[in-house]
C-alpha cells in the first residue's frame, strides 16, 4: 500500500524540491490518493531492492512525497498528482538520471490508466 508511506498531504515543499505535476487517470476502484502515491513511489524509491545495506540508508531522505490531489475540471475521473522529489535522489549534473526516474516506468503502471507528466520544477 503506497498510499501509507509516499501519500503525504502535510509535506511542505523545499526550494530545492524537483516538483513534477502528473495528470492520473486511475483504474476503477483505485483511489486518487493512491494512484497519486503510486506515482511518487514508482519513480523513487518504491523500486529499490532491499539490500543489506538499506540498515545504512534512510529511504525516508530520498522518497518521492505526493503532497497533493486535485481533480481536473470537465475531466471525469482525472486528477494532477503533485510530487517532490529530494535533489539528493538524483545523480549531480545528471538530467537523464532525474529524467529516466520521473518518466521512466512509471507510465507502464498497472494501477493507472492513463498518466502525462504537466509540468516539472528543477531548482
Amino acid at each position: 500500500d503506497y498510499k501509507l508511506t509516499y501519500y503525504t498531504p502535510e509535506y511542505e515543499t523545499k526550494d530545492t524540491d524537483i516538483l513534477a505535476a502528473f495528470r492520473v487517470t486511475p483504474q476503477p476502484g483505485v483511489p486518487p490518493e493512491e494512484a497519486g502515491a503510486a506515482v511518487a513511489a514508482e519513480s523513487s524509491t518504491g523500486t529499490w531492492t532491499t539490500v543489506w545495506t538499506d540498515g545504512l540508508t534512510s529511504l525516508d531522505r530520498y522518497k518521492g512525497r505526493c503532497y497533493g490531489i486535485e481533480p481536473v475540471l470537465g475531466e471525469e475521473n482525472q486528477f494532477i498528482a503533485y510530487v517532490a522529489y529530494p535533489l539528493d535522489l538524483f545523480e549531480e549534473g545528471s538530467v537523464t538520471n532525474m529524467f529516466t526516474s520521473i518518466v521512466g516506468n512509471v507510465f507502464g503502471f498497472k494501477a493507472l490508466r492513463a498518466l502525462r507528466l504537466e509540468d516539472l520544477r528543477i531548482p
